[in-house]
């Protein structure tokens, strides 16, 4: 593929995607006020206990195994635990800094808090995650393409990933035991509490019976709902005696719903996912194009190396055989010089020779002639 011809697909693709992106389902700045009959679950950490019953509860619910500890096991509040993919809620304890009776450990529950516009649904473009009007924000595993776009989004760390599962990954998180109050049934945390800590019921009932509490016991609680604002609001709402930023919750959050934050990045999603594959199979096209020329290149130089270093090679042959073909001449005739000169003075010696014979047959006869 040429460079002109990817750049073409490459827009062609990018209209495509920007046509279709009114039905993408990815981020919106629009606000949603949420169901107002929809549920929550109300955490007064000032009644926790920490007994981790409703840890328990949520494993047979959701049939996740037997942990690697028990839970009446209490030593493991000792360390600060998250959710993942064995445990969807977990119970952490923490030692407030202020001092006099607040000062003995708080126990937190952490787990999804069901927002009321959430980020996970905004940044998920398949759709997988979905407000629902009971208050649960419900996960499709059917629609997950694993890109867990939603634990980025996430802005209180909560949805884990099954990277154990290599065939069937898919991501986990509390339900709220959406099934259950579907059946009329109390999330199985709640039904178990023994401290009463958990309370639920709708939303906005929880709400008031919150700040009830706050204002009959003032110097019990911190003046705030945690869940009623932060991020646009939460299903989980939450009472404290200590501050909140000493439990481990973030208060850094605002009370802006996050699709109003990421609607401008998350809305890029669809296009980017839309292009990946034409822009690898781009890339791949000009890289083989790239690997042919540089091939033919290649070839050619070496074919014109071979043709040079043949001709130089004639070349010298032919140098080589005239020189050796010149010596041979040269040879021959040095020998037949040689030849002829060695006949000439054989044939010299033996005419001396002869010459010498012819004398002394000569000499007796002159003696004969002297007697």
């Amino acid at each position: 593929m040429s460079r002109r011809k990817f750049l073409g697909c490459l827009t062609a693709a990018l209209g495509a995607t920007t046509g279709v992106r009114s039905i993408a389902h990815a981020a919106s700045n629009k606000h949603f006020e949420g169901y107002p009959d929809s549920f929550g679950v109300l955490h007064d950490s000032t009644k926790c206990i920490g007994c981790r019953q409703c840890e328990k509860a949520c494993n047979e619910v959701n049939e996740l195994g037997s942990p690697e500890k028990p839970f009446d096991d209490l030593k493991v509040l000792d360390t600060r635990r998250r959710t993942d993919e064995a445990a969807y809620t977990v119970v952490n304890k923490f030692e407030p800094a202020q001092p006099g009776p607040k000062s003995s450990p708080v126990f937190a529950k952490i787990q999804c808090n069901h927002c009321q516009e959430p980020a996970c649904a905004s940044a998920c473009f398949v759709k997988a995650f979905k407000k629902d009007k009971t208050g649960a924000v419900i996960y499709d595993e059917s629609l997950c393409v694993g890109c867990r776009y939603c634990m980025v989004a996430c802005p209180f760390n909560v949805p884990a990933y099954t990277y154990n599962d290599p065939i069937t990954p898919k991501v986990t998180k509390c339900t709220m035991c959406h099934p259950r109050i579907l059946e009329g049934k109390l999330p199985g945390c709640v039904e178990i509490c023994p401290k009463e800590a958990l309370v639920f019921g709708k939303r906005k009932d929880l709400i008031k019976l919150a700040w009830k509490r706050i204002n009959e016991k003032p110097d019990n609680y911190i003046q705030h709902v945690y869940g009623e604002h932060e991020m646009g609001g939460t299903s989980w709402l939450y009472l404290s005696g200590v501050p909140f930023d000493q439990i481990g919750m973030r208060e850094d959050l605002g009370v802006t719903p996050a699709p109003q934050l990421t609607s401008g990045a998350l809305a890029a999603v669809p296009i980017v996912v839309g292009l990946w594959p034409v822009l690898l199979t781009g890339v791949y096209a000009i890289a083989q194009r790239k690997d042919k020329i540089a091939k033919e290149e290649k070839d050619a130089a070496v074919k014109e190396a071979i043709d040079q270093a043949t001709d130089e090679m004639n070349k010298q042959l032919a140098q080589l055989k005239d020189k050796m073909t010149k010596e041979q001449q040269n040879a021959v005739a040095n020998e037949v010089k040689k030849a002829l000169e060695e006949a000439a003075k054989k044939a010299e010696a033996e005419a001396a020779a002869a010459d010498g014979e012819g004398g002394s047959e000569d000499a007796p006869e002159a003696g004969k002639e002297d007697k």
